[in-house]
């Protein structure tokens, strides 16, 4: 017999008290229980939501422990080649690591195996040769730049280089993972495994006698990288097997390579303006400045995982409703809309309250970011206010507009923080990204209003637009 939250409310609670809590209950047995593409969306989202909650909780004891270690100046060296790895690693799959989440459901769906298996095969490769030379040239890079860089810099980013290519397939491992609803081979190796090996490397390497510096922190990163990407690629492809039969591949590298470029750009766009104001505030500010401005943000991160746990969720059931269910389409995406607005407002209360004492957790000298924290909360909250608009865009098709919007908001967001940093310092970059994220927001729900019909903002009506 299958469990319910509705019957067992219905026998346990007050009659009174069980009619009035019904239809929430329904709605939770809904999302737990129905096997149809609403049901399978709402549980990977919820899924995708309680591994970000967890994530959330070990990145920020993560940090803090770092930067208690390390102190705030090597944190923020150290802070400004990781921002920088992770982002150069993600661009690194030039677009593949989410248009696979595209092809492998519609392969599956029309039983085109060959196409399926090489897909699977081809992006794997195509990624790590890519992302090796991207290493090998940002390496050279870093060299010949040397005698322009501050030189506490120098080494640790031509250490961090060597993450590169483990980064970039295991974005892509996560990619294969979500295509097949798998939110668990998705999401924990990235933001459960790998922070927690990084902070029980850095620990065994200081408890056995290495200096409390970035060049240590990024030592273990490596490592953890590493080790978390391998395994993960043993699990995904274990599990694959199991569901794809062998048998021949059929390759269609041109064809995949058109629709994963412009998806690269909105995905270039999207991670960089996400973590423009970090490497703004490296490029103009000393590290100190990184560490504060950077555990500012990781505060916020409480706020942000909503909209990425919903996006990991829905971004297959997009494509799938875009072949002929426009009706479908468009009630799934404003649903979405709710489940990132009402609990990233809640969240962004919740951080405003607890911003302070959780800042004086990384050290006395980091609680000057926390006024920070009630700007930057509102763009935060804007992105949340229209859902996962890019997700959208992406998977009907309408890639290249999107990239279009992102570059438009990130030239925005680099001209703010250009002019603006100089004159406000940490300030500055807030209200650049503040600005960015608002006019993101604005945007994206434009087009998504004037190409595909639907309302995406939260308090406006399905037909308020039209």
């Amino acid at each position: 017999m299958r469990f319910s939250a509705a019957t067992t409310a219905g026998r346990f609670l007050p009659q009174r008290l069980a009619l009035r809590v019904g239809p929430l209950l329904d709605r939770i047995d809904a999302v737990l229980f129905t096997a149809d593409e609403r049901g399978e969306a709402g549980r990977m989202s919820v899924i995708a939501f309680s591994i970000r909650i967890v994530s959330a909780v070990i990145a920020f004891i993560s940090q803090v422990l770092m930067a208690r270690w390390m102190g705030s100046f090597e944190y923020g060296i150290f802070v400004l080649v990781w921002v920088t790895m992770v982002i150069v690693g993600n661009l690194a799959c030039l677009g593949f690591h989410t248009s696979v989440i595209r092809f492998i459901p519609e392969y599956r769906e029309r039983g085109m195996m060959d196409e399926l298996r090489g897909i699977v095969v081809a992006s794997r490769l195509f990624v790590l040769i890519a992302s090796t030379l991207i290493a090998g040239l940002g390496a050279l890079g870093v060299w010949l730049a040397a005698p322009w860089l501050e030189n506490y810099y120098v080494i640790p980013f031509i250490l961090g280089i060597i993450c590169l290519p483990m980064i970039a397939l295991s974005d892509l491992l996560q990619g294969q993972a979500r295509a097949n609803s798998w939110a668990l081979f998705a999401l924990s190796p990235t933001y459960l495994v790998r922070p927690v090996l990084i902070l029980l490397f850095m620990a065994l390497m200081l408890w056995a006698g290495y200096a409390p510096d970035a060049r240590t922190a990024i030592f273990a990163s490596i490592a953890a990288t590493y080790v978390t990407t391998l395994a993960q690629l043993i699990g995904v492809t274990h599990r694959m097997e199991r569901q794809i039969p062998a048998g021949p591949m059929t390759v269609h590298f041109a064809q995949w390579f058109i629709v994963s470029l412009p998806i690269f750009l909105v995905e270039s766009f999207f991670f960089l303006l996400t973590n423009a104001d970090v490497l703004m505030v490296g490029a103009y500010m000393d590290p100190n400045d990184v560490a504060i401005y950077f555990a500012t943000v990781k505060t916020l991160a409480l706020v942000h995982f909503v909209y990425f746990a919903v996006k990991a969720g829905v971004a297959q059931r997009y494509a799938q409703f875009t072949h002929g269910e426009p009706e479908k389409l468009a009630a799934f995406a404003r649903e979405t809309v709710s489940w990132t607005f009402w609990p990233s407002l809640f969240m962004a209360v919740l951080v405003l309250v607890l911003g302070k004492p959780m800042l004086v957790l990384f050290g006395p000298e980091f609680t000057s970011g926390y006024p920070l924290l009630f700007l930057l909360v509102f763009g935060v909250v804007a992105r949340a206010a229209v859902g996962p608009c890019e997700s959208l865009l992406t998977m009907s098709g309408n890639q290249n507009i999107c990239a279009a919007v992102y570059a438009m908001t990130l030239a925005f967001n680099i001209g703010l923080n250009v002019v603006l940093i100089p004159l406000f310092g940490l300030w500055g970059a807030a209200m650049a990204t503040a600005f960015a994220m608002i006019f993101e927001a604005s945007a994206l729900s434009f087009t998504v209003w004037r190409k595909l019909g639907i309302v995406m903002a939260i308090f406006v009506p399905a037909k308020g637009a039209a």
